[in-house]
């Protein structure tokens, strides 16, 4: 069966999905669809590229996404993204935080649904990869569903097929960045009404999902599903996806031989230069629920930090958990 690239996939989280948090996650999914961290233009355009666009080709398919308002910054940024192979550009349409709002992007475009037709129309005449918008139901006062639709409409009549939908609105005033991802209601049915009106667009959910059970009643009313702080703190919930919702019937691999696969990438990362603690974060929850797993949390947290610490401060939690 030929599934959509869609169907399942992991969100872009500032200072979380970096590329080690991706190399953990393809050691545990073959199939989930990775994103980036959002990447302002202006880094892009003013900074260096490789920085911000390198990663390990194991981590494939994966998809950057872009912060930016300007086409034309846009366009150039989705040309250097297509030169560094990635499969997807994705415009974040939807991260409140004041930081983006002051340089218009984010939710706050959700507001200007003309200006992000035009940077979706510029970035998709620029390159052959797929461009897709993630975004809120709404922000502030326009929390109904016409409201998304207005939005929406104009993006798809240049072209745009897919768009990925955190089913909480975004409150740009009163709210932090953290209490927008969990204060505002979730409001699944607003994103199955848009699939069932919009059939001809492939409609991905995103907020709050936690389980294999969730994401396979929402793949009953929507194209795909996105998850995100849960396959950060529970990682091994990946281990289901392949076999659950891409019928791929590989051995499932073990958390240990996980952590064992990652801590040889460490080494190897650590011996360019990278220190440990960088990646070691990534790896605490992967025993969640296990036994051992706080003290196995806890001999990371306290040692990885310590200059000059090495793969032995994994090795040596692993001993709590084995």
């Amino acid at each position: 069966m030929n599934y959509s690239p869609h169907r399942f996939s992991i969100a872009p989280m500032m200072d979380w999905s970096d590329r080690h948090c991706r190399y953990l996650w393809r050691l545990i999914s073959k199939h989930s669809r990775l994103y980036t961290e959002m990447v302002t233009t202006g880094a892009l355009l003013h900074g260096d590229p490789k920085r911000f666009l390198d990663y390990n080709p194991q981590e494939q398919p994966l998809a950057i996404q872009l912060g930016g308002s300007n086409p034309s910054d846009l366009a150039q940024c989705a040309q250097l993204a297509q030169q560094w192979g990635y499969n997807e550009v994705n415009l974040n349409c939807g991260c409140p935080s004041d930081r983006v709002q002051n340089g218009m992007i984010g939710a706050c475009l959700m507001a200007h649904p003309q200006q992000v037709a035009d940077a979706y129309e510029a970035m998709q005449d620029a390159v052959d990869i797929e461009v897709t918008i993630k975004h809120r139901i709404g922000i502030d006062d326009m929390d109904d569903y016409e409201g998304m639709v207005n939005f929406i409409r104009p993006i798809a009549q240049k072209g745009c097929k897919t768009f990925i939908v955190h089913a909480r609105k975004a409150w740009l005033q009163g709210l932090s960045p953290k209490e927008n991802r969990e204060v505002p209601p979730l409001k699944y049915p607003l994103v199955y009404q848009l699939k069932n009106d919009f059939p001809e667009l492939t409609i991905v959910i995103n907020g709050g999902i936690k389980t294999m059970d969730d994401t396979q009643e929402h793949l009953q009313l929507v194209d795909g599903v996105m998850i995100g702080r849960e396959a950060y703190s529970n990682p091994y919930l990946l281990s289901q996806v392949d076999k659950v919702l891409f019928n791929d019937t590989h051995p499932i691999p073990s958390r240990i031989s996980v952590a064992h696969q990652y801590i040889d990438y460490c080494e190897q990362q650590i011996d360019k230069g990278v220190r440990l603690h960088h990646m070691s974060r990534h790896v605490l929850g992967l025993f969640q629920g296990e036994k051992g797993a706080r003290a196995f949390r806890r001999h990371i947290s306290e040692n990885a930090h310590k200059e000059n610490a090495g793969i032995e401060v994994l090795s040596a939690a692993l001993d709590y958990v084995s």
